[in-house]
């Protein structure tokens, strides 16, 4: 077992050096210009001097209402393998993130929650998670899809009507494809099963298949709940750093940075941020933004949400370890 410990530690300690390494590659290419910095620098200290500064406590009061619906979510979903309170399911949600934090694709994520339940068919729990997270993409791509059909109408359309039809009916079939798939999780598991490569995997996804339409839209609606906390505290930040929108403006700039993000693959925690943060300059970009008063809303609104929770359950994550240390004892 301690042979088994100090080979994760390693392995967790050599993704946050990653991370850390990132990080500052990120910030060389960014904020090392001296004209540059200094810009960024002035946007800040206008933020702390706002009128408008009580809405970064505001955005920061939000945060344990986001993951607080991830909760209710996982709650849900794990009832098929287990009864789970709330409290233990809001725990392996920061345990999930935490771990998700140094993992491409969150893949961490799994593992967190896995972990978390004391069934023994706790492995079952993967098609559970995997349900979770298609919801929460789902919500994604449909309110995604609205405020990208508002930037190809407002901007691309008059000089390429072509295109932006082709665009518009693309993102309504891919909309209509998320939910149907969605609504019939039996098919998913059924291709699962068909393909021979991945057939040894169809045990722990078959749980797809057993929740209902009525649950599956308990669990949309959730995820589209925190959505809209995770939208709202994107505006708030936004106005907080000085971007002066309409509210139809806001709402379809950050809705189509989202989609954005949602659909580019995450190899690393740089191309996570990177994805949110070159889609989000563009699309507010179109708007006559400057870029990096859009940067610093996104990269306030990663840290709040994802880096310093992650920190937080780097005490569920002791915590756990230590658990399953002395239970093997």
């Amino acid at each position: 077992m301690n042979i088994a410990s100090n080979r994760r530690f390693l392995l967790l300690a050599t993704k946050l050096l990653v991370v850390i390494v990132t990080l500052y590659l990120l910030y060389s290419t960014i904020f090392t210009a001296p004209d540059t910095f200094l810009s960024w620098r002035n946007i800040l200290q206008n933020a702390v001097a706002s009128p408008y500064n009580w809405l970064f406590i505001v955005t920061v009061l939000l945060i344990p209402l986001n993951w607080g619906f991830e909760a209710r979510k996982w709650q849900l979903l794990g009832q098929k393998l287990e009864p789970i309170s709330y409290w233990r399911a809001y725990r392996a949600v920061m345990v999930g993130l935490t771990l998700g934090f140094i993992t491409p694709n969150r893949l961490g994520d799994y593992a967190g929650r896995v972990l978390e339940l004391k069934s023994k068919q706790r492995l079952e729990a993967i098609g559970a998670i995997f349900i979770g997270r298609f919801c929460q993409l789902v919500a994604t791509v449909i309110v995604g899809s609205v405020g990208l059909f508002y930037f190809i109408v407002s901007f691309f359309w008059a000089d390429y009507p072509g295109v932006s039809l082709s665009l518009i009916f693309l993102l309504v079939a891919v909309s209509a494809a998320s939910l149907l798939l969605l609504y019939n999780a039996q098919a998913m598991v059924a291709v699962v099963s068909a393909i021979k490569p991945i057939r040894k995997f169809v045990s722990y996804v078959s749980i797809m298949a057993r929740y209902s339409s009525a649950e599956v839209s308990r669990l949309l609606i959730l995820s589209l709940c925190r959505y809209a906390v995770f939208l709202l505290q994107f505006i708030l930040l936004l106005i907080l750093y000085d971007v002066k929108l309409s509210a139809l403006q806001y709402v379809c700039g950050v809705a189509g940075t989202f989609f954005i993000k949602s659909i580019v693959p995450s190899v690393s925690l740089l191309s996570d941020l990177g994805a949110r943060e070159l889609s989000a300059m563009y699309l507010f970009g179109l708007l006559g933004q400057d870029r990096l008063q859009v940067l610093s809303a996104s990269l306030s609104l990663w840290l709040l949400n994802i880096a310093v929770p992650s920190v937080v359950g780097l005490y569920f994550v002791l915590r756990l370890r230590f658990f399953r240390k002395g239970v093997a004892a």
